[in-house]
């Protein structure tokens, strides 16, 4: 018998009863089906994925999820942890009609000790609330690209950022986890409390329990050398070889990536990118000014269009990327790879090409991100020396089968160098096989689920 057919089951005659419950023990801390703002509420940032679930809780404290998560229990209901939703792909093949989406949003908040370098971070909060608490004391933290990303999901999924090669996974800047457990209990988890849910947490995540804040440890930086260089699609080979072999030699100070984005004709886009296909070496280089910059001397032979790498302060980084600031419907898929020979590279630029292919993207990874520090969680490390990542858009539903064969086939074109590995922050989509995020660590994990919530009661992005 699977976890998932441990799943709490609501007969549908029960539905109105539980309904009833729910309401009378949480009020207006819950949405059901019908009320004012249950659509709006139940929408995750991918609004690409249409999610339906039985209720939605909005919590604004620890205290709120305690009673959420007790209310469910009694109602016969799952609960889905989410905060943003920029994963809600992966969590589109879960049933969850009988589940209570545990929306964090309202759940921000970042207090920063700058003498230990760390932040206390509430479990709804995001990357860009960090920053703006952590940038004046000349501190930065291991995020994402994105600055509208939930600093919780993204940092216990492992978190890949532009300081991996040097600092490794985010994950493992990990002090303390808050969570509330399928008891209905609020546990803190650390090294020496609860070390095992804590080991547990650190890749499990949400389907431990639903984390209502973390304490992380930041960087010392407040600048950092970072930026993009722009050519035209045509330059895409030259471009892709000259890089590969340059990351062959890049120090672990330096983490880039390589995309081509094939961009529609739309006048919210700048003129630059509206209606053109360009690639794009971007990233960030901790070193001197003199040191990245004789570092980047060969890409810049290659007289970029725009070039705008330089010094800036350590909170402009999530901007480097040009992720989309809006909810923005999307499908993806990746894969890690052992190396980036040079037919390796033909591969990926031709992928660039299919139709359908929005962003074809390659990140350089190893250096730090591949080494397991002692007491990491379950997950610590990322195999590979590179991540492919192809991302299709979804104006309408109907678009939805013919984006998901483009990205599958962009990724698949580099199937001879793909290794048995996965990033879990860049599983957004259904039929992925988590084991292989997990390695060795995946056996004990699904141990600890079956101790810690026996129940299934927790209904994650990620599964256990």
């Amino acid at each position: 018998m699977s976890l998932n057919d441990l799943a709490i089951d609501v007969p549908q005659a029960a539905a109105g009863a539980a309904a009833a419950e729910l309401r009378a023990a949480l009020g207006t801390r819950v949405l059901l089906r019908g009320d004012r703002g249950f659509d709006a509420a139940r929408t995750p940032w991918n609004v690409a994925v249409s999610q339906h679930p039985f209720a939605v809780a909005l919590p604004e404290s620890a205290d709120d999820v305690v009673d959420v998560v007790r209310a469910a229990t009694l109602s016969g209901l799952r609960v889905a942890p989410q905060s943003t939703g920029h994963a809600a792909g992966a969590l589109a093949d879960t049933d969850l009609t009988h589940t209570v989406l545990v929306s964090l949003k309202a759940l921000r908040g970042v207090a920063v000790d700058p003498e230990a370098r760390t932040a206390r971070v509430l479990g709804g909060s995001l990357w860009n609330d960090v920053l703006e608490a952590a940038g004046p004391h000349g501190l930065t933290a291991l995020h994402g690209s994105a600055g509208d990303v939930s600093v919780v999901g993204y940092t216990l999924s492992g978190g890949l950022s532009f300081y991996a090669r040097a600092h490794g996974l985010a994950v493992n800047a990990v002090r303390a986890i808050e969570v509330v457990t399928a008891e209905g209990t609020l546990v803190r988890a650390s090294e020496t409390e609860h070390p095992d849910l804590f080991w547990a947490l650190r890749g499990g995540s949400g389907a431990f329990g639903v984390v209502v804040a973390i304490e992380i440890d930041l960087l010392p930086i407040a600048e950092v050398y970072a930026g993009m260089l722009l050519w035209d699609a045509s330059r895409a080979a030259d471009v892709a070889h000259a890089w590969a072999q340059w990351t062959g030699t890049a120090p672990e100070t330096a983490t880039t990536t390589l995309r081509i984005m094939n961009f529609p004709p739309l006048p919210q886009l700048p003129p630059f990118l509206s209606g053109r296909s360009v690639v794009v070496i971007d990233g960030a280089i901790d070193e001197t000014d003199a040191a990245a910059s004789a570092l980047l001397a060969p890409l810049r032979a290659l007289e970029p269009e725009i070039d705008t790498f330089a010094r800036i302060p350590a909170p402009a980084l999530v901007g480097v990327h040009m992720d989309p600031p809006e909810p923005t419907p999307s499908v993806t898929w990746h894969a890690t790879l052992g190396a980036l020979p040079s037919e390796a590279v033909d591969a990926f630029v031709d992928a660039g090409q299919i139709p359908g292919v929005f962003v074809q993207e390659v990140r350089h990874v190893g250096g730090a991100a591949n080494h397991r520090p002692v007491g990491g969680g379950a997950i610590a490390s990322l195999d590979g020396q590179y991540l492919v990542h192809t991302i299709g858009m979804v104006p309408v539903p109907e678009a939805l089968p013919a984006a998901t064969a483009a990205v599958r086939a962009g990724v698949a074109a580099l199937e001879p160098w793909r290794i048995d590995a996965l990033a879990l922050t860049f599983i957004d989509a259904p039929g992925a096989d988590r084991a292989a995020a997990f390695g060795s660590a995946w056996t004990r994990l699904r141990q600890l689920k079956l101790a810690y919530d026996p129940a299934n009661l927790f209904a994650a992005a990620r599964p256990v």
